[in-house]
């Protein structure tokens, strides 16, 4: 394999940042990670992944992107006790997405893979297995404070950290300056101050707020995997329900558009009675909290356009929720960095000549597939406020065709998990043999609704 460069410094542990870590380990001598947090020593929630303590959902895109590059994890993980939902058996999940409940009987005839660890257990996994590589080094405990460039500033040759703690600024020198610091990276502030423009920014204003609590259930209660409700139009919220390893779970509850959010679990119960089956509520009622209920908000799906800039400097790319983060109640946003990981591994592979505008491009084919399902879903709310033009119009009554499908038939929901998962382009539900089938189910529907109700006799 080809030596690009002596070193690269990737900035920020994230799950974006250790998988294109892992990709730059391949290309050059040494790989240097700076994290504002102290490296754990144990699973846990860090600071620098305020989402952490909420549900997530690792879609089989990114499944198999960890697979690829750390060989081994997913059976490690099962071994620290994620479950698997692997059988396609349709009784394991309890999904509604825009006011469908999907079919709860039956096997998926080509089942995807699902990995349920919890985030801290993933990204403690993650770390150890990156940290195993033995040409990568963490710099915890420091913070970014810019970027350094040639004279000309047409490339960036290294990065400025200092201690968390305020020590003395120092510079790393690098080839290459990866940006993985999530939703508040400061790359566009590092570039302007390099006299390139900021990217410009798409966005879609959701006002997401999230409330989860851990759960002891007691066994027996719940059989299913995973209850995920998503919102619907006359009801914003969302609520999810995880079974993570050693018996443990997390329940998430969403509020979006201005509602207020669920202040505590008592709060979370009176959302979850009104939007999950009777028998999963009286599981609830019977769980006893563990701990504190965590908060999060995330104002919008925003999209950082690195990929149309005219000008950007050789040496220095960006990825992960730094370039495009997402309404995350879709559980898009680490698939999407490890895609991102893909798209950086095969442009390195072409070497480093014109390395950002290549990856920027790249990327985007992934990114721009996963933010349009995420603003159409969000778009197809009416209390969502923003521009419908007529393609999202077409695609979110297309959705709802196929939506009412999935409550009935099993191949089309075979179909659209592919495409939630990210295995499978949305195109894929085009084809003719599915096609016939949303068809059939949506006339079926259709002579139900005009069957007129029977009166009684006498």
């Amino acid at each position: 394999m080809t030596r690009l460069g002596e070193r690269a410094v990737v900035l920020g542990a994230s799950m974006a940042g250790m998988l294109a870590a892992r990709v730059a380990a391949e290309y050059y001598r040494e790989v240097l990670v700076v994290d504002r947090d102290a490296q754990p020593g144990r699973p846990l929630n860090r600071r620098g992944v305020p989402q952490g303590c909420h549900g997530h959902v690792l879609q089989a895109a990114g499944v198999g992107v960890l697979d690829e590059l750390f060989p081994g994890i997913l059976d490690e993980l099962v071994a620290d006790g994620a479950p698997v939902w692997d059988d396609g058996d349709l009784n394991r999940v309890v999904l509604e997405y825009g006011g469908h409940r999907f079919l709860r009987s039956g096997v998926l005839p080509d089942p995807v893979v699902s990995y349920l660890p919890s985030r801290a257990l993933l990204d403690w996994h993650v770390l150890q297995r990156f940290l195993g590589v033995p040409n990568v080094t963490l710099l915890d405990a420091h913070d970014v404070v810019g970027l350094t460039s040639a004279a000309d500033r047409r490339r960036v040759t290294g990065v400025a950290v200092a201690r968390s703690d305020g020590g003395d600024t120092s510079v790393l020198g690098a080839d290459l300056v990866i940006d993985a610091t999530g939703r508040g990276s400061r790359a566009p502030v590092f570039l302007s101050e390099l006299g390139y423009d900021r990217p410009r920014e798409d966005e879609l204003v959701v006002n997401l707020c999230y409330t989860s609590q851990w759960l002891r259930v007691p066994p027996g209660l719940i059989r299913e995997h995973m209850v995920a409700m998503f919102p619907k139009p006359g009801d914003l919220s969302t609520v999810a329900l995880f079974g993570h390893e050693n018996g443990k779970w997390l329940m998430t509850v969403g509020a979006m558009a201005g509602q207020q959010p669920a202040a505590d679990y008592a709060d979370m119960l009176a959302i979850a009675r009104r939007r999950v089956p009777g028998r999963i509520y009286d599981a609830l009622e019977a769980a006893e909290p563990v701990g504190r209920a965590a908060h999060y908000r995330t104002p919008s799906n925003r999209w950082r356009r690195y990929d149309s800039l005219e000008r950007i400097p050789d040496g220095f790319v960006v990825t992960g929720d730094a370039v495009c983060s997402f309404n995350p109640i879709y559980g898009q946003g680490m698939s999407v960095a490890a895609l991102d990981a893909m798209a950086l591994r095969r442009c390195l592979r072409r070497g480093d000549r014109d390395l950002p505008r290549r990856f920027f491009q790249a990327a985007a084919k992934s990114i721009r597939v996963a933010w349009r399902n995420a603003t159409s879903a969000d778009l197809s709310l009416p209390e969502v406020a923003g521009e419908r033009p007529l393609g999202i119009r077409i695609n979110n009554k297309f959705s709802d065709w196929v939506l009412t499908a999935v409550e009935t038939d099993p191949a089309v929901n075979g179909q659209f998990f592919r495409v939630l998962g990210m295995l499978d382009s949305p195109a894929r539900l085009m084809r003719p043999t599915l096609l016939a089938r949303v068809a059939r189910a949506n006339v079926a529907r259709a002579q139900r609704v005009r069957q007129p109700e029977l009166s009684p006799s006498g």
